[in-house]
């Protein structure tokens, strides 16, 4: 069938992208869904830094590809032996397909499943298939979702159903934005009621991670940004507090704040200053989580008797620590009953054509989560 997706050929194009474009919406052919695939109709999907991170060519990915990975839509078609999805299923999409049966699948943490990972990789679908055409020439998936598309091929392992009166608008951001955030102040960082936490960096993870840690109760919220409107946002979401990581007392503000510093500091910057500033503002005995995705080439430089002496734990999360299938739905029934308000998280709502000014929009700053809605 003939699908319109969003095309890069190329990564590191100069800004503004409003006016070099690195975008392109074309037509291209999609294949029929093979064996345990799907043909998805897209609803609506997020303009997230890791899209951007493939644009400005700070993560590498084979080219050309089809961006977008955060989304929702409603499934059209199925492959053969496909019995866990219908025509007519809302979904969200996952940008790990977990394939159930590696060692970390086996373990619970479908997040690291390694043929999933290796076709991500690869910009193949799980099967190791590539369901795009344009002009004859195959074309990458985007870590096997490639939303940014009216239709997209993809692999049954890379959805999640939800319930239909969930709106599909907001469900696009359960896919990364909740899933990342939420996820690492909840399952990596396993923040308690009544404890300290930092969130550094304000962005459309940042900002549902904070939303996580005011459904957890924490007492004291610290949001850390170089953004005043950001801060100043944050506070209104329910932060206690907000500072400037370059004030010349930032973190011993912090520390006066928190007794000594956060039990929890969750870092989504996607900078190795901005996790530096996480370990340093995190007390004795306390976590650290990093979900940001920083260039490949960045280095972190810690005191390495701190991990002994102060009992200190600094871990990754990748989505979130989550299991899809688990969490999508109760994040989405908490989305639902009041406690995780993440439609306010988004700024705008725009269409594909529009898209080389959202990624702009983004890179500026001047947005916290833009949906493209169908």
């Amino acid at each position: 069938m003939k699908a319109q997706v969003t095309l890069l050929r190329q990564a590191g194009a100069a800004r503004p992208y409003t006016e070099s474009r690195p975008l392109e919406i074309v037509e291209a052919t999609l294949e029929d869904p093979g064996p345990g695939e799907l043909l998805i109709k897209m609803a609506a999907a997020g303009l997230c830094h890791s899209d951007l991170s493939v644009i400005n060519g700070d993560r590498p990915r084979d080219m050309p590809i089809a961006l977008g990975h955060e989304a929702s839509g409603v499934v059209e078609a199925v492959g053969p032996g496909v019995t866990r999805f219908a025509p007519g299923d809302h979904v969200v999409m996952v940008f790990i397909a977990s394939c159930g049966h590696c060692v970390p699948c086996a373990e619970g943490r479908p997040a690291l499943c390694e043929p999933g990972a290796k076709a991500g990789a690869a910009g193949t679908l799980l099967s190791g298939d590539r369901r795009i055409e344009v002009g004859r020439a195959k074309v990458h998936h985007h870590v096997g979702v490639s939303a940014f598309s009216t239709h997209a091929v993809t692999s049954e392992h890379s959805c999640v159903k939800i319930d239909k009166d969930i709106p599909l608008d907001r469900a696009a951001l359960l896919g990364c934005a909740v899933l990342t955030g939420v996820g690492a102040v909840l399952n990596s960082g396993h923040l308690k009621m009544g404890e300290s936490c930092a969130i550094v960096g304000l962005g459309g993870v940042g900002l549902a991670a904070l939303l996580g840690a005011v459904a957890a109760g924490a007492e004291t919220i610290v949001a850390v940004d170089l953004a005043e409107d950001k801060r100043a946002f944050a506070l209104e979401l329910g932060a206690t507090h907000a500072i400037d990581p370059r004030d010349e007392d930032a973190i011993a503000s912090v520390k006066e704040w928190t007794g000594g510093g956060v039990n929890l500091a969750v870092e989504l910057a996607g900078a190795a200053p901005a996790l530096k500033f996480a370990y340093d503002i995190t007390r004795r005995g306390g976590i650290t989580v990093t979900a940001g995705l920083p260039n490949p080439a960045a280095t972190l430089e810690l005191p390495a008797v701190s991990l002994t002496a102060e009992e200190r734990t600094l871990k990754g999360s990748y989505v979130g620590s989550c299991v899809p299938v688990r969490d999508i739905p109760r994040f989405a029934r908490m989305m639902q009953q009041g406690k995780l308000p993440i439609e306010r998280l988004m700024t705008h709502r725009i269409r594909l054509d529009e898209i080389n000014e959202g990624f702009e929009r983004l890179a500026a700053g001047e947005a916290i989560r833009q949906v493209v809605v169908f």
